[in-house]
């Protein structure tokens, strides 16, 4: 048996505005730290990255879609608002969705994919490599 199908999509709002996996794990590690800055910790990104992409989706909606307070004796804090959460929401359901979809549309090709490569002895390319061989193809 193969490794599980995995799917990866971005959710594009028009041309200034999209919503992927990354954004959405930082909203949920926001959801159970309450800091942006434990949550930054919590998924090995830099503070500066994680402040960037919620200050990204706080101006790509009508709406925050995290709250924030500043330090203080209790220290500052970070809250999804109704709108993150939502949008979280919305995203984990359409992944849901999508993810029998996928499962059915390339089952064939999974195990086909996975099977030959390992008979063959062949180990899939680093991404290093990858992007490498791309640069110098053009």
């Amino acid at each position: 048996m193969s490794d599980p199908l995995t799917i990866r999509f971005r959710v594009d709002f028009g041309s200034r505005c999209s919503v992927g996996i990354g954004k959405i794990q930082l909203l949920e590690a926001i959801d159970r730290s309450g800091s942006l800055s434990q949550a930054a910790r919590l998924l090995k990104m830099s503070y500066r990255r994680a402040w960037l992409l919620m200050a990204d989706l706080n101006t790509s909606f009508d709406q925050p879609v995290v709250g924030t307070t500043t330090g203080g004796a209790r220290g500052g804090g970070a809250v999804l608002t109704p709108l993150g959460s939502r949008l979280v929401a919305s995203y984990r359901k359409l992944e849901s969705a999508l993810q029998p979809l996928a499962n059915r549309c390339f089952s064939d090709l999974r195990e086909r994919i996975a099977f030959g490569a390992a008979k063959r002895g062949i180990r899939p390319r680093s991404n290093k490599r990858r992007a490498a061989s791309h640069a110098v193809d053009g």
